[in-house]
């Protein structure tokens, strides 16, 4: 299978690029093709500006959906934008390697989310009416491949639990996780999380990285986060509310748009 790993730390010893290598010496071990694109060392242009819809006319104003779904369909497109596109679509599973800052990505990351994910590419597709709101949220272009991420954080595990300071790791991650991932069609697997990351010593850095290889071993085969799929019933169109018989309107927040376990 073919894999492609996105990672993003300004540090070529750190530790999100330890646990990148790790996971792709595995993944290599087990057959796998594997390409690994590191955001920092390739010089990544993270904002969305003119620059990146260079057939738009001087005096037009910028509507970047509209200017993304018009370069994407005209192939005009910039030429390191489409190679990450072709990344995509060329791997069967998707890993996103980042630290946690400020409770998300860094921004080189998600600058390369708002450049690749191009409207006709990542969204904007399918038929939109009053029985379909697109190919989203379980379709789209990218259902059928999987996507798992792989990150580093500062705090402790508590931190980060069910009554923890920071909020639980499942709801912090779950713009990326559901918004990111699911909604252009992937299967997303549980993340794997490494805690206390400024604090982690050889001993531990090789305990983790064992763990990882275990799930990394366990890619196309691990069952994915249980998320609803938004074409699949559970939903009104076009309100996009859950109905009333897929759970008990007190199920609200992010837990809700998980299938009960």
């Amino acid at each position: 299978m073919n894999v492609l790993i996105v990672s993003a730390h300004p540090e070529p010893r750190s530790l999100t690029n330890a646990m990148r290598d790790a996971a792709a010496e595995q993944l290599r071990s087990d057959g796998h093709a594997v390409r690994v694109t590191d955001l920092y060392a390739a010089g990544w242009k993270s904002e969305v500006d003119r620059a990146d819809f260079p057939t738009l006319p001087p005096g037009q104003r910028l509507r970047v959906p509209q200017a993304s779904g018009e370069a994407f369909a005209s192939g005009a497109l910039t030429g390191d934008v489409v190679q990450q596109q072709e990344g995509l679509l060329w791997a069967d599973a998707l890993i996103l390697a980042f630290p946690l800052w400020w409770f998300s990505m860094p921004a080189i990351l998600k600058g390369w989310i708002d450049r690749v994910y191009a409207y006709g590419f990542a969204y904007g597709v399918g038929e939109h009416s009053d029985t379909r709101w697109g190919d989203r949220y379980g379709e789209g272009r990218l259902a059928g491949k999987r996507a798992m991420l792989v990150v580093t954080a500062g705090g402790w595990p508590s931190h980060y639990g069910p009554r923890g300071i920071n909020g639980p790791i499942d709801d912090l991650l779950f713009p990326i996780q559901h918004g990111v991932l699911f909604y252009p069609g992937y299967e997303v697997l549980p993340p794997f999380v490494s805690y206390r990351a400024d604090r982690m010593d050889e001993e531990g850095f090789q305990a983790a990285a064992q763990t990882l290889r275990a799930r990394i071993g366990g890619l196309f085969t691990d069952a994915p986060i249980p998320f609803r799929r938004q074409n699949g019933g559970d939903y009104a169109i076009p309100t996009m509310e859950l109905r009333q018989e897929a759970a008990p309107a007190h199920v609200t927040g992010f837990a809700a748009h998980r299938m009960p376990d």
